[in-house]
C-alpha cells in the first residue's frame, strides 16, 4: 500500500508521467528485450512495429493511475490484459522484469526530475498494479483448471483434421495428445497458441471458431503474406502435428438476456461470431448474423452458416457484403444505411469484430442509429486501441 507521502507524489507527477508515457512505453520494451531476451517471444513482434503494444500498454498505465480509487471499474478496465496474460501463462515471476524494466525507462526519459522519493513511489504503484493482476490472474487459471476437461499451464494439441474455409482462411480442428477431454468455454473467446518456429517459440492468440463440444477446440487462421505463425500454420503444419494451447480468454461473450443480437463481422473477425451465434440461437434469441468479405473467393464459411440458418428459419436472418464481384446480397461495403436496414427492433445488443476501419465504421454507424454505447460490444485481435485512432 502507498504512503500518504507517496500518494501525494503520484498525484503531483502522473500529468508528467502521462505527457511522456508514449516515449517511456517506447523506451521499455527494447530495453526489457535486451536485459531479458526470455520474455521477448511473449510478445508480437509486428504488434511491436506498428506502436499498437507500446500504445496499449501506456493506456493500461494511465487508466489504472485514473481509477485505481476506484475497484470495479478497475477491475472491468484491466479485464483485457488479464486475458492476454492468461492465453501467454504470463506468471508472478515475470512481474519483477517488467517493473524493473519499466523504472528504468521512466528514469531514462525523465532523467534527473525523477528523484529517488518519486522512483520510489511510482515503483511502489506498479507493486500494487502488480499484485492485483497477479490475483485475477491466478483465479482465472484456478478456474479454468478446475473445471472438467480443464488445465493449466501448456498442453500438448494435435491437429486432427483441416479444412481451407476460403482462398485465406483455414480451420484446424485441435485435440488433446492425451487424449483427455477438453473444457467448455464461453463462445467468443479465444485461445493461446504456442509455436516452435525455427527453434524459437512463438505466442499467437486465434478465436475458437466452433461450439464447445468437450473433445476438440477449432481455430481458423487467416494467412498473412507476412505473417509469421499464420504462414507456417498453413504452410508447415500437417494433420497429425502438434501444438502447445494455453487456457481460453477473452471478455468479448454474450451478455445474458433476451434482446435481438446483430453479429457483423469483416473477413476473419467472424470467427468468434460462429459460437455466439450458436450459443444465441440455443437461447432462442433473434439473431441477425452480418459478414462482409472481400469476394466470394474470401468469404469463408458460408456453407456452414447457410447451414445454420436453414436449421433456424425466421430465428436467424443471414446478410452477405462482398466488395466485389457477386453472388452476395449487397455489393460495396456495411454503412450507416445498410445497418438501419437490419438493425433488429427494439434494443438490440450489437457485437462486431473486424479489421481497424471496419470497426470504426460499425461503431458510428451504430452510434447515429441511437445504440448506445453499453450495447455496442467489440475486440481486437490485436493490441487495443481507440476505434477513432489513425
Amino acid at each position: 500500500m502507498l504512503t500518504p507521502a507517496q500518494e501525494r507524489l503520484i498525484e503531483a507527477t502522473a500529468p508528467v508521467v502521462a505527457e511522456h508515457l508514449d516515449a517511456i512505453t517506447q523506451c521499455f520494451y527494447p530495453l526489457m528485450f535486451d536485459r531479458y531476451p526470455e520474455v521477448k517471444p511473449l510478445f508480437n513482434q509486428a504488434h511491436q512495429a506498428s506502436g499498437g503494444q507500446p500504445r496499449a500498454l501506456a493506456g493500461a498505465v494511465l487508466a489504472y493511475v485514473q481509477l485505481r480509487r476506484d475497484p470495479e471499474r478497475v477491475r472491468e478496465t484491466l479485464a483485457t490484459v488479464v486475458s492476454k496474460h492468461v492465453s501467454l501463462d504470463i506468471r508472478p515471476e515475470q512481474y519483477p522484469i517488467v517493473g524493473e524494466c519499466l523504472m528504468a525507462a521512466i528514469g531514462e526519459v525523465l532523467g534527473e526530475a525523477v528523484t529517488p522519493e518519486i522512483a520510489d513511489a511510482w515503483g511502489a504503484l506498479y507493486e500494487e498494479l502488480a499484485g492485483l493482476l497477479i490475483e485475477l490472474e491466478d483465479h482465472r487459471y484456478r478456474d479454468f483448471e478446475h473445471r472438467p476437461g480443464g488445465w493449466r499451464g501448456p498442453r500438448e494439441f494435435r491437429i486432427a483434421a483441416m479444412r481451407q474455409e476460403s482462398a485465406v482462411i483455414r480451420s484446424f480442428v485441435l485435440m488433446p495428445a492425451d487424449g483427455g477431454a477438453v473444457a467448455d468455454f464461453a463462445p467468443g473467446q479465444y485461445i493461446g497458441v504456442r509455436l516452435v518456429i525455427d527453434g524459437e517459440p512463438v505466442y499467437r492468440h486465434y478465436s475458437l471458431s466452433a461450439a464447445p463440444n468437450g473433445e476438440s477446440y477449432r481455430i481458423s487462421v487467416k494467412r498473412e503474406p507476412e505473417g509469421t505463425a499464420s504462414r507456417h500454420l498453413h504452410d508447415a503444419m500437417a494433420v497429425g502435428d502438434t501444438l502447445t494451447l494455453l487456457p481460453p480468454a477473452g471478455d468479448l461473450t454474450l451478455v445474458e438476456g433476451e434482446e435481438p443480437l446483430l453479429l457483423a463481422s469483416g473477413g476473419v473477425g467472424q470467427t468468434p461470431m460462429l459460437p455466439m451465434a450458436q450459443q444465441a440461437l440455443a437461447q432462442g434469441r433473434r439473431v441477425i448474423y452480418l459478414h462482409a468479405a472481400l469476394d466470394a473467393e474470401h468469404h469463408a464459411f458460408a456453407e456452414e452458416v447457410a447451414r445454420l440458418e436453414a436449421r433456424h428459419a425466421g430465428q436467424l436472418r443471414v446478410v452477405t457484403v462482398h466488395e466485389r464481384g457477386d453472388g452476395a446480397e449487397h455489393i460495396g461495403r456495411i454503412d450507416r444505411d445498410l445497418l438501419a436496414r437490419y438493425l433488429p427492433d427494439g434494443e438490440p445488443r450489437c457485437y462486431f469484430v473486424g479489421p481497424q476501419g471496419f470497426m470504426t465504421a460499425i461503431n458510428g454507424a451504430l452510434a447515429e442509429l441511437g445504440i448506445p454505447d453499453e450495447r455496442r460490444h467489440y475486440e481486437h485481435f490485436g493490441p487495443s486501441q481507440p476505434l477513432d485512432a489513425a
